[in-house]
């Protein structure tokens, strides 16, 4: 009989310092049962160093969202949802789950959690398999027709830029919201976002066959609206 085969997916919520306030990571099987998981906001950190924001935008990425994200940090803290814990709390949590699950490493943009990790000193590199789950979805999902449907009928652009270049979303919230059929709002919360948005992704495409192979890093070149949309 096979051994069974563990994923742990991996999601970060930043700092303006490009650390780790708030970690998330869900084990989980094929089939997307939760073996474990923990939301951990990162001792001395968070509510140290400001959340992650842009001057530029509007909404929860905005300076002026920060007071709020903070207001619902907080109340997280206070029903449970969250614990404080030090980086090294965390790494032991990590070493643990490892020896008992050996999980695949996954999360959506692995490269972007993995150095915001490495900045705050939480250990990834004992995991000894990991792929990206955006290459996964890029490959078996936002390459096809279906897909692109969705994107048109729900007008999933991104701005256009100084040149004139035009992409096509292919976010968590993108996917998963044609996996649904439906849109819905990311909360940007590390957990929250793994279990509503990335989990069901991960189980849809390990169904498909030879999903590995198919999977391709994203590259916004490859994604223009004027390549793939077109009169």
């Amino acid at each position: 009989m096979a051994k069974k085969q563990f994923f742990a997916i991996v999601d970060t919520e930043t700092t303006i310092t490009d650390k780790v306030a708030d970690f998330g990571i869900v084990i989980c099987d094929r089939h997307g049962n939760i073996a474990a998981q923990a939301g951990i906001l990162v001792k001395n950190i968070y509510g140290v160093d400001n959340l992650f924001y842009d001057l530029n935008a509007s909404g929860i990425w905005s300076k002026a969202s920060i007071d709020r994200r903070m207001a619902n940090y907080n109340s997280m803290l206070e029903s449970g949802a969250r614990m404080l814990a030090s980086v090294n709390a965390i790494n032991i949590w990590i070493a643990k789950a490892i020896t008992k699950y050996n999980p695949t490493l996954t999360a959506y943009n692995l490269a972007f959690d993995e150095s915001k990790c490495r900045n705050t000193g939480i250990i990834l590199n004992e995991f000894k398999d990991r792929f990206c789950l955006w290459g996964a979805a890029v490959g078996n999902i936002c390459n096809t027709k279906q897909y692109r449907q969705f994107v048109l009928d729900n007008h999933l652009f991104n701005a256009r830029t100084e040149k004139g270049n035009m992409t096509f979303s292919t976010t968590a919230e993108a996917v998963t919201g044609f996996l649904r059929g439906e849109m819905t709002d990311e909360p940007h919360t590390s957990v929250e976002d793994i279990i509503g948005y990335e989990l069901p992704t991960l189980v849809h495409i390990l169904k498909k066959k030879n999903w590995r192979e198919k999977s391709i890093a994203y590259n916004w070149r490859n994604h223009q609206v004027k390549d793939h949309f077109k009169a």
